[in-house]
């Protein structure tokens, strides 16, 4: 049986190129083409000051796939390298220079202003639902001094080495996942001072043989420290996701998360509300524990997209201390919906971000 993405991609060289000479398959025009429960997301690249004149192409191509026979629904999205600000194009600080990791496409970090809101399980299980869209995902853990990543994707193994300084990250769930807590025990507190943690960020980074991945999730320590600062520094951000309980303490500290990124020019993806309320399971009765839609409304104060909530739930909780993220348990389907949403929305930004700046149109028909 054929792929249905081959079909789409022939359906898609019935559309010509701008300059008529091609098509906008063989002029390269299509990049990262997904499909999930016969929908198709795809992007076409365009120069910046051409989207609004190239907008009837884009509706043309989104036609053409959603025509394929078992595709019920297509989404283009017109995308761009961005025009930068001279502000924008300078290094983060004096002589650096940012250069991304070979292999990979986009670099993702999960942020939150505060520990304890659900960061980590948030990477895991939005990670997953990118994986879920067809994309080569990978998973890196620089939260130096509460690692939590390996608990929660149930591994525990010592990386092996790849040749001379670099080595091989672990698998989990079909994807590839560093952590410095595969380096160290459990229970082994990591007394470092700033430029150490740095050191162990960079090594990361550029030691690892990650191989071709469409995404790396970076699960980011809490606050807006050195951490932060390395990965805005040593590489260019796709864009931050940060992740936020309704509790006005928790929207205190994500609003100074959102701002340290906004400063370093790294795009805000979204604003997560985790904990969101919790469903008694007996009764059905909906209680707000921590306050409820209080990210959501923050996000839109400070004009950033929100990606969705997650509710309290118990079997979220036990799957993530039992290694297995609510995603990778079809049984959970239900539950493990709020982060497959979320991851979709999340990608739908990222295409954004590489797009023009008078942002892509999607067009949901």
């Amino acid at each position: 049986m054929s792929d249905p993405l081959d079909q789409v991609r022939d359906a898609l060289r019935n559309i010509p190129d701008p300059g008529g000479q091609s098509n906008i398959i063989e002029a390269g025009m299509v990049s990262g083409m997904v499909s999930k429960n016969a929908q198709v997301f795809f992007s076409i690249t365009v120069p910046p000051d051409e989207a609004e004149r190239l907008e009837p192409l884009r509706r043309a191509a989104e036609a053409a796939a959603a025509s394929v026979p078992g595709v019920t629904k297509a989404i283009a999205v017109l995308t761009a390298d961005k025009k930068q600000t001279p502000a924008q194009a300078a290094p983060s600080r004096p002589g650096a220079k940012k250069s991304g990791i070979g292999g990979v496409g986009a670099i993702i970090a999960v942020a939150s202003g505060k520990g304890g809101v659900g960061k980590s399980t948030t990477t895991v299980n939005v990670a997953l639902g990118l994986q879920g869209l067809g994309l080569r995902v990978g998973v890196l853990d620089v939260d130096i001094y509460g690692p939590s990543i390996p608990r929660l994707l149930g591994v525990n193994a010592k990386p092996t080495p790849a040749g001379g300084k670099t080595f091989h990250p672990l698998e989990a769930y079909g994807m590839k996942v560093m952590s410095m807590g595969f380096l160290v025990g459990e229970e082994t507190p990591m007394v470092w001072r700033g430029p150490m943690v740095t050191t162990a960020i960079n090594q990361m980074l550029s030691d690892v043989h990650w191989g071709k991945l469409d995404v790396l999730v970076v699960d980011m320590p809490p606050g807006t420290g050195d951490a932060q600062l390395t990965m805005s520094q040593k590489v260019p951000l796709s864009g931050a996701i940060i992740v936020s309980t309704p509790q006005d303490l928790a929207l205190i500290d994500a609003r100074k998360g959102i701002a340290m990124f906004q400063k370093v020019n790294v795009p805000i993806l979204g604003v997560v509300e985790n904990m969101s309320y919790f469903e008694c399971p007996d009764t059905g009765k909906r209680y707000e524990i921590f306050g409820h839609a209080g990210a959501e409304k923050e996000a839109k104060r400070l004009g950033v997209p929100f990606l969705g909530a997650v509710p309290l739930l118990m079997q979220i909780r036990e799957l993530s201390d039992a290694g297995t993220p609510v995603v990778s348990v079809e049984d959970e389907a239900d539950n493990a919906s709020h982060y497959t949403k979320i991851a979709e929305r999340v990608w739908e930004r990222v295409s954004i971000e590489k797009g023009s700046g008078a942002k892509p149109k999607i067009i949901f028909e």
